[in-house]
């Protein structure tokens, strides 16, 4: 017995509707009925960049009833590179703006609800409530398992995407499905987040896809599937994604699949890691950090300013003066990446990073060597942004 359809039929078609819709009228599993429910659904996308993007387009394209947006972010020249509902002239909009605008040209019959907020506790069962189903495409672990707990206190599936550099992984979550059989007979599992991942990793120790690249073409492919899965779920068609994880490897164009079980109680209530102490040690800013320089050039000053960026991040922009020593280098073997970068007592240790969370990370490293360092606070962005605007910035 499959999955029961989400949604109840709304309002008969109309006729324009039955022509708008008609690819989907024609397919025996779906028809008028799965249109009408389509028509009926409301669904809560969490977050309107890379996967929200197609996920909006699919589900608009698709006529679900009433979408509604979480973001609290606003449209950035670097998102147009794969985030494809918004478009130039919306850089500085709030995406939620920019994603209203985007549903009303693509098809007017769509409701629309932006939140421009961070969903917190405050305010997530009051949000997540007002839904029949959850899309959360978030790239933040905070939010990510506040959605999914809050998702299976009140009950409610979650199609949960997560994507970076050339791999993403999908599911279904539900932590109380109704009685349903796979077709393999075997009973749909009542898993979450947790059950995947039961605790979030400790902050600072996966990259952000700022710092770590993203195939803009892979959101399309990522996004499509989460929207294929919410349109499954609202009908009540096909075999979802509950108790299965699909794994995508782009470069070598291969997608697999591993099931999900619901996890030992004892792992599944685990309580999350404490967060990580802040390393102690000074702060420069980048005002400061360009008189430094300056004095240098003029042979008033001695010091080292070491980038721990990725080697790729310095090809889109650079500090005039720093040298590369990337964190992931520094923590596989301080004490060899620091001889070999030359770090020592003698100099002054200057050590910035694009926003500064990986410049205190490698001052802490060098503390444990007893090599004293200064975090440049902000980095590269905030470079950007107050010595030289054309710098750019990512």
């Amino acid at each position: 017995m499959p999955l029961p359809p989400l949604c109840s039929p709304g309002p008969p078609l109309t006729r324009d509707q039955i022509t708008r819709y008609s690819r989907h009228v024609l397919l025996a599993q779906l028809g008028r009925t799965g249109q009408q429910r389509l028509r009926n659904a409301r669904v809560l996308v969490m977050g309107a960049g890379g996967l929200g993007a197609p996920i909006l387009q699919y589900l608009a394209a698709a006529g679900v009833g009433h979408l509604g947006v979480v973001d609290d972010d606003v449209v950035e020249i670097s998102n147009l590179q794969r985030q494809v509902i918004h478009r130039a002239d919306a850089v500085g909009q709030p995406k939620v703006d920019s994603a209203r605008s985007f549903v009303a040209a693509l098809n007017d019959e769509v409701g629309f609800t932006g939140y421009h907020l961070r969903m917190d506790e405050s305010n997530a069962a009051e949000i997540l409530s007002g839904y029949d189903l959850v899309i959360d495409g978030t790239d933040n672990f905070p939010t990510r398992y506040l959605v999914s707990d809050v998702c299976a206190a009140l009950g409610k599936p979650v199609v949960w995407g997560s994507i970076l550099r050339f791999n993403a992984q999908v599911a279904v979550f539900w932590s109380s499905p109704p009685e349903a059989a796979r077709p393999d007979g075997a009973p749909y599992p009542p898993v979450t987040l947790r059950d995947l991942y039961p605790v979030p990793p400790p902050e600072g120790t996966t990259p952000s896809c700022g710092e770590a690249g993203m195939l803009g073409a892979m959101c399309g492919q990522v996004g499509s599937l989460m929207a294929a899965e919410a349109v499954k779920l609202i009908t009540g068609i096909g075999e979802p994604l509950l108790g299965r994880v699909a794994v995508l490897d782009v470069l070598a164009a291969r997608w697999h699949e591993v099931e999900l079980r619901p996890a030992a109680p004892e792992l599944r209530a685990a309580p999350a890691p404490a967060p990580a102490a802040a390393p102690h040690g000074p702060q420069i800013g980048v005002s400061e950090l360009a008189a430094l320089l300056a004095a240098r050039d003029r042979g008033e000053a001695d010091f080292v300013l070491v980038d721990v960026r990725e080697e790729t991040e310095r090809e889109i922009a650079t500090i005039p003066g720093a040298v590369s020593l990337p964190l992931s280098r520094l923590l596989a073997n301080p004490a060899t990446a620091a001889r070999e970068a030359e770090l020592d007592s003698a100099r002054r240790i200057l050590l910035h990073c694009l926003a500064g969370g990986r410049a205190r990370r490698a001052q802490a490293a060098l503390q444990e060597l007893d090599l004293a360092a200064t975090a440049v606070a902000g980095g590269v962005r905030e470079w950007a942004a107050t010595i030289d605007p054309d710098t750019p910035t990512y």
